[in-house]
């Protein structure tokens, strides 16, 4: 099965832009396979291989991401589904919708598409790159709007097959998720956009990671960064403490103003933003695809303006690029 898996995606990278990737990427991939699978990988295979075999009758990735109606399986075939696909819980990213079942995940990625897609370029017959991609929502959002290729990176291998689990019940040989970190992809300077949503507060040295987003477009290719921010000027940055919204992984918070300055000095021009806005309890919540805490829980309960921990609560803002 992973095999197959990792197969498509060499074959997709053959006679393309990206044909080069194939000179690392198979002994990176034989490496991770061998030495670095996640304890409960090959019982997360087994259950994937139960997955039902249908036969949707719909697909829909321009309003969502939905394979199949209710009336094409049984209820019997339905609750089967939701049995396994429950087994790779928690589910943070979507929602979808698979014959009639509605995963509802912990953030409505869709909302956050909305926002981003009025302002990048088209699509179609582009090579795309999701860096953090998680389950891979929003490349399947990606893919509605007929790119050539699409490729997720993301070292989480519990995203790895909830992407999987997705894929089953719709094949594409245009969209793969490859379980890395763009800390281990060779300059490939071949993507001609690349997203980067939801990661760079992750990073303990940010200019690095904007550095390696760069590296990994063409000339003129086009970075679609989306991240927390803080108000103020060029030279506003907050770097949280121990914790940043219960999160022990966030670093550094800029200011727009300073996130255009780091994106200009590294190599990016036309740097415009797209949109911010607050995140609500709205559109990060906990559900019963996702049952642990969530954004309320993480707010003051006093003051929702601020995390519990009194910084200034999630401001996410989108940034649009290009490497000169």
């Amino acid at each position: 099965m992973l095999s197959s898996w990792l197969e498509q995606s060499y074959a997709a990278l053959l006679g393309t832009p990206l044909s080069h990737w194939l000179e690392t990427l198979p002994a990176q991939m034989k490496h991770w396979a061998s030495q670095e699978l996640h304890g409960e990988f090959n019982k997360w295979c087994r259950l994937l291989d139960k997955l039902p075999v249908t036969e949707p009758s719909r697909v829909d990735l321009l309003q969502s991401v939905t394979f199949g109606t209710q009336q094409d399986v049984n209820d019997y075939t339905r609750k089967q589904i939701e049995g396994l696909l429950r087994q790779f819980m928690p589910w943070r990213k979507g929602p979808f919708f698979i014959h009639g079942l509605h995963v509802d995940t912990e953030w409505r990625s869709d909302w956050k598409w909305e926002r981003v897609l009025p302002h990048i370029s088209e699509l179609s017959g582009r090579t795309v790159l999701d860096v953090g991609c998680g389950s891979g929502y929003h490349m399947w959002r990606m893919l509605g709007h007929n790119p050539s290729r699409v490729f997720g990176i993301d070292p989480t291998q519990l995203f790895f097959i909830q992407f999987q689990a997705i894929r089953h019940f719709h094949q594409d040989d245009r969209i793969h998720f490859l379980p890395l970190g763009i800390e281990q992809m060779q300059p490939l300077n071949a993507f001609d956009t690349v997203f980067s949503m939801g990661v760079l507060y992750h990073r303990k040295d940010p200019i690095q990671f904007l550095t390696q987003l760069k590296h990994q477009l063409r000339k003129g290719g086009e970075l679609v960064l989306e991240t927390l921010v803080v108000e103020g000027d060029e030279q506003t940055v907050l770097m949280a403490g121990e914790r940043y919204a219960q999160m022990r992984n966030v670093w550094f918070l800029p200011s727009v103003a300073a996130l255009k300055v780091w994106l200009e000095r590294v190599g990016f021009i036309n740097v415009k933003l797209a949109d911010i806005n607050h995140t609500t309890v709205e559109e990060q919540r906990a559900t019963n695809w996702m049952e642990s805490q969530s954004l309320a829980d993480f707010l003051d309960p006093q003051d929702p303006s601020l995390t519990i921990e009194g910084y200034p609560a999630p401001q996410r803002a989108v940034l649009i690029a290009t490497r000169a």
